[in-house]
């Protein structure tokens, strides 16, 4: 398919990079495929990730099909972008046809990039997860390619202001061994697994990271490495209370 959009979008944001002095340190590149289709699962820690997830595959000279939430490609102004980059829209009420999507750009030998998580950890660990990006490995006959960002978080997060000029900011970005599962297979098991597997790259990415919070900036540091980032159990409930408060928003709508 033609790429008008893409390949700007991308130079763009390499022209940003440099401009802000932002060191991206990318380990692992040659676990991406050169060719053919794969699943591309990536943690969720700031509303720039698939910015850099999609890095992780430039080295293979691939472009990431992220799949998103359908507002997003209803924005008038990320809209065009998004539909320009053949990214994938996810409606809520109509799962089967975003998965179907997904599908189609896995057989036509395209990258389709997941963030499993479905929304960003407050708490910056890897949120459980269903099973839905190991059965579109299944489906698709591809590998899964497991991601860990850690970084981006100081940018743009969940319940904190943007700072998109921020200079001098490390962004780690480690790829995993790819998982290869298939039809049969215990699905939640391999599930379970992709899930550890990519707790233990964030954690060695965090435990890596050559940057450590000043004084008044240790919200963006887990609580397990002594950051003030609300443990997961407070990171549930900020979760629950804002899905509920989304739901009385829409009743009082309608």
């Amino acid at each position: 398919m033609p790429e008008y959009v893409y390949p700007p979008v991308i130079k763009t944001a390499q022209c940003v990079f440099k401009a802000l002095n932002i060191k991206v340190r990318l380990e692992g590149a040659d676990r991406i495929p050169r060719t053919g289709g794969a699943v591309l699962v990536s943690n969720h820690v700031s509303y720039l990730d698939f910015i850099f997830a999609g890095v992780a595959a430039h080295p293979a000279k691939r472009l990431v099909r992220f799949m998103a939430k359908k507002e997003i490609f209803d924005s008038r102004i990320g809209g065009p972008l998004m539909r320009g980059m053949h990214h994938i829209p996810v409606d809520r009420d109509a799962g089967a046809s975003s998965y179907a999507a997904s599908l189609r750009a896995l057989k036509a030998g395209e990258i389709v990039g997941v963030f499993a998580e479905a929304t960003i950890s407050r708490s910056f660990t890897v949120k459980e997860f269903k099973n839905g990006a190991v059965r579109m490995a299944v489906g698709g006959k591809v590998p899964l390619v497991p991601v860990a960002l850690w970084g981006p978080q100081r940018m743009w997060t969940k319940g904190r202001k943007r700072r998109l000029l921020q200079r001098n900011v490390p962004v780690t970005i480690l790829i995993g061994e790819p998982l290869h599962p298939k039809r049969g297979d215990d699905y939640d098991q391999i599930t379970r697994d992709l899930h550890a597997q990519m707790q233990a790259m964030l954690e060695k990415a965090q435990r890596e990271y050559p940057v450590t919070p000043k004084a008044g900036e240790a919200w963006w540091q887990p609580a397990y490495l002594g950051g003030t980032a609300p443990t997961p159990e407070e990171a549930e409930k900020l979760d629950l209370a804002e899905a509920e408060a989304r739901k009385a928003a829409r009743e009082d709508e309608s």
